[in-house]
């Protein structure tokens, strides 16, 4: 049984931080923790690190080894990333990040739901998600236990548009519904 499990993490790895979206709200959400934001652009990595974020730092990942010792992170964090990284690496990249969470280590992973029609909708728009391929979430949640996750469970979210945010209230009760716009799984180590 893990004692830490619910403390604050310590060590937040932020993987494929791209130009440091997420540091800023992580910063606030765990104002002690250490954010190690990773990813493979170079350039990404130099925008991440001009935002000036104090307790963060930029790792260039090389495609295939984490910069990071065994068990020296407490919580990995990532968003909207593995839809750009073809499904065969995805198992061999879970067990990598799993490689740095400590015995107590916790990963979020958000991705867009292709069970949304206005997701696929809004990604099939976006220049950026161009080769996008999206994962459902059971597909993802079978990933990490074959990356030996000792659990994984999902949840949704965001279930109504902006002209309709009157109803946002509501998305808690419906997290557990699989037709949010996105969804995020956790994996306990």
């Amino acid at each position: 049984v893990c004692k830490k499990r619910g403390l604050a993490p310590s060590s937040i790895m932020d993987f494929g931080a791209g130009i440091g979206n997420s540091v800023k709200p992580l910063r606030s959400a765990f104002p002690e923790a250490q954010i190690k934001c990773v990813d493979v652009s170079e350039d990404s990595l130099r925008q991440c690190s001009a935002l000036n974020v104090e307790r963060s730092s930029v790792h260039l990942y090389d495609g295939s080894h984490i910069p990071f010792a065994d068990g020296s992170v407490d919580l990995a964090f990532t968003a909207c990333v593995f839809h750009h990284i073809p499904a065969e690496d995805h198992i061999r990249l879970l067990m990598e990040i799993r490689r740095c969470l400590s015995p107590c280590g916790l990963m979020v992973l958000f991705e867009h739901n292709p069970l949304n029609p206005l997701t696929q909708l809004a990604v099939a728009r976006c220049p950026f998600d161009e080769n996008a391929v999206l994962i459902n979430s059971w597909t993802m949640q079978k990933r990490f236990m074959d990356a030996g996750f000792s659990s994984a469970s999902s949840r949704f979210r965001i279930f109504f548009p902006g002209f309709l945010k009157i109803f946002r209230g509501l998305e808690n009760w419906l997290e557990p519904v699989p037709f949010g716009g996105q969804y995020y799984v956790t994996g306990s180590v």
